[in-house]
């Protein structure tokens, strides 16, 4: 039987696009996180949830210790949209956050990253890719 015309077929509902843009995030994040390893970093915290935002990914290479933010996009020729989709006030704010809780961490050099993720690329690993105030 085919959906009623006034009713919108099951996957295009704005719930249906959030929990396939939530799985398409989370495959991300797990393919950044294979992607870091491979680069020795060690994973400290996936999914970071805070009162003030989420961090992708806290990881830490040496002494140093990394927010990454993990963008995840259908196309390549996104990523400068991708960057200007990075909310850098939310991401320091969640940092904080953090580093309140983990106060040895504090006191380590602090950098915070992006990865970007597209079909049929490679990803692309942007260090140090802004500063926090």
């Amino acid at each position: 039987m085919p959906p009623s015309p006034s009713r919108p077929p099951a996957e295009r509902t704005p719930a249906a696009r959030r929990l396939r843009a939530e799985g398409f995030g989370r495959r991300g994040e797990t393919l950044a996180a294979l992607y870091l390893g491979a680069k020795f970093y060690r994973i400290i915290h996936r999914r970071y949830r805070t009162p003030v935002g989420e961090i992708d990914l806290i990881v830490r290479r040496g002494r140093v210790t990394v927010f990454v933010e993990v963008k995840s996009r259908m196309r390549s020729d996104d990523e400068a949209e991708a960057l200007e989709a990075v909310d850098t006030a939310r991401i320091g704010r969640a940092a904080q956050y953090f580093l309140a809780r983990h106060p040895q961490l504090a006191e380590t050099p602090l950098r915070f990253d992006v990865i970007f993720l597209a079909p049929f690329a490679l990803p692309r690993h942007v260090t140090n890719a802004f500063d926090v105030q």
